[in-house]
């Protein structure tokens, strides 16, 4: 009995598009120097979390509904009387998607997730962190179809970020156009 692997769709065009492409932009001597996506790590901070501690527990579950992967509540790491914050208090969720998930997750988003946003022009190209990183954020987690409208009590944000194995922000940059990251298209005037 034979079992058939499943590959998600973006795997096998990196492994069929994307690294050719790469190969041949940048001159790699080795398909095992082209950079590719690890990891992707996505943060949520809430707002009031320190009033109502169920709103880090709504975050969590709407976190775990949008990878497909159980997120784990983040704790303040210490005190801030300012904010009545205490060390150990939970104020945040987060989820780090790698192998199929994050491939399934990065699928969804470029197809289905960042067309919903309103007025939508292309993500910016400027938020890479100069080791490889690109880190994007998103206003409303209502442009997830996997989140009810009519069940969310609080619209809020989060941070996408994209590890990869480049070294510099043009191969990282090159890597997610190539992936299919709907960049903004800047055109450079010469006046």
């Amino acid at each position: 009995m034979s079992t058939v692997k499943y590959t998600p769709r973006l795997a096998d065009k990196y492994k069929n598009d994307v690294v050719p492409a790469l190969m041949k932009k940048f001159a790699y001597k080795s398909v095992m120097q082209t950079p590719k996506l690890e990891k992707i790590c996505i943060n949520r901070g809430v707002n009031g979390a320190v009033a109502d501690k169920k709103m880090v527990d709504v975050a969590v579950e709407e976190l775990s509904m949008i990878t497909g992967q159980k997120a784990v509540a983040t704790t303040s790491k210490k005190d801030i009387s300012n904010f009545k914050l205490r060390k150990g208090m939970p104020i945040g969720a987060r989820v780090t998607l790698r192998g199929v998930k994050m491939y399934e997750f990065l699928d969804r988003l470029i197809a289905v997730s960042l067309p919903r946003v309103r007025d939508f022009k292309g993500i910016s190209d400027k938020a890479f962190d100069g080791r490889g990183n690109y880190t994007l954020g998103v206003t409303e987690q209502i442009i997830f179809p996997e989140i009810d409208i009519d069940k969310v009590n609080k619209i809020t944000g989060l941070d996408i970020t994209f590890v990869t194995s480049a070294n510099t922000n043009e191969e990282a940059y090159e890597l997610l156009k190539e992936m299919g990251m709907p960049f903004k298209n800047i055109k450079k005037d010469n006046n």
